[in-house]
């Protein structure tokens, strides 16, 4: 298997993020990349890094007004925000839907920011670019041929819709990968096992039915994105159908959710794909700071190995999993079950 990452991933190093109305350290660390990495060359994997630096399949996904915000607006926080704090972060939270669009720094962050998890510092954009280039080099690896490509993303991206960033997310690896294999594939299914529903996956492919959206995550009604990821959410005009989401109980171990998974899996093969994008989410592990569900190292074996069984080309996108004693060895797990 083929696998791709960037140093300059470590550029974003986010300070905070807002839980329960209170401001906690940042779990989206650089550490997390560098675990992964070594997690990754411990399981026989060896990293290139992305050469083929191509602003374009992010363009492809990305609005031009979002992509030009993430640019400039740290330094623009700074000239001209009175006593502004070293992040942006948004402390607005107005209907998009109402009014024009803004020009002050403030009001540009509450457009294009959806919480208050996502904190934007001086180097960030820089680091999302490169995940979102080492998500590309993956699939430019899948297109010419390679069966299946990791790319070791850092900041995840899956939160991330077309024109709005969230959930310690800021450009959508995974719609990028997809969005670049249906320049071959008639059909592409992506796949997200992180413990939190993809909503900006699922709301940049929402009304299409070329790209196949399916998450297992835990139940949102008491988690993180809370309003959207329920089952009913199908999909709309020429997308009805074309979204499934399989909501799950905090309490999921590795049996119920290899159960939920194989159904995940069926649905796949009815759409009949050409090429799978795997969203892959560590932070489902029992271990992790997050808890969200408890699925043990080994249960990431098992997972590994129904993907690799599916045999279609495929870019495995890191999206979340997060500083832990287990972190590694899930991932290292994962690449032996896949056959890595």
């Amino acid at each position: 298997m083929m696998a791709f990452y960037a140093d300059e991933q470590h550029l974003h190093q986010p300070q905070t993020f807002m839980v329960a109305g209170q401001f906690q350290a940042a779990e989206e660390v650089a550490e997390r990349a560098d675990i992964l990495l070594q997690a990754g060359q411990a399981a026989g994997l060896t990293f290139q890094r992305p050469e083929n630096i191509d602003k374009g399949p992010i363009a492809a996904v990305h609005t031009p007004e979002y992509l030009s915000f993430l640019e400039v607006i740290h330094q623009r926080w700074v000239d001209e925000v009175p006593n502004a704090g070293p992040e942006v972060i948004p402390n607005l939270h107005l209907d998009r839907t109402l009014g024009g669009y803004p020009s002050s720094p403030t009001g540009l962050a509450n457009y294009h920011m959806a919480d208050a998890a996502c904190p934007i510092g001086p180097r960030t954009y820089e680091a999302a670019l490169w995940s979102a280039y080492t998500a590309i080099a993956a699939t430019y690896d899948v297109l010419a041929g390679t069966n299946a490509a990791y790319a070791l993303s850092r900041p995840p991206g899956h939160h991330a819709y077309a024109d709005l960033a969230g959930g310690f997310c800021f450009l959508n690896n995974s719609a990028i990968a997809a969005q670049m294999l249906r320049s071959r594939h008639d059909r592409v299914a992506i796949l997200d096992v992180d413990v939190h529903h993809g909503n900006g996956t699922q709301g940049i492919f929402y009304h299409r039915n070329d790209v196949l959206t399916v998450s297992l995550h835990a139940d949102p009604t008491t988690y993180y994105p809370f309003m959207c990821g329920y089952a009913h959410e199908r999909g709309e005009a020429a997308g009805r159908g074309y979204n499934r989401n399989i909501p799950l109980p905090r309490s999921t171990e590795d049996a119920q959710y290899m159960s939920a998974l194989d159904a995940a899996i069926s649905s796949i093969r009815s759409y009949s794909p050409g090429a799978l994008v795997l969203a892959l989410g560590l932070d489902t592990y029992r271990g992790d700071p997050l808890q969200g569900m408890q699925l043990t190292e080994a249960g990431f074996a098992s997972i590994g190995a129904r993907i690799a069984a599916m045999n279609l080309p495929t870019v495995i996108v890191q999206e979340g999993g997060y500083v832990s004693d287990g972190l590694g060895s899930c991932l290292t797990e994962f690449l032996h079950g896949y056959g890595a």
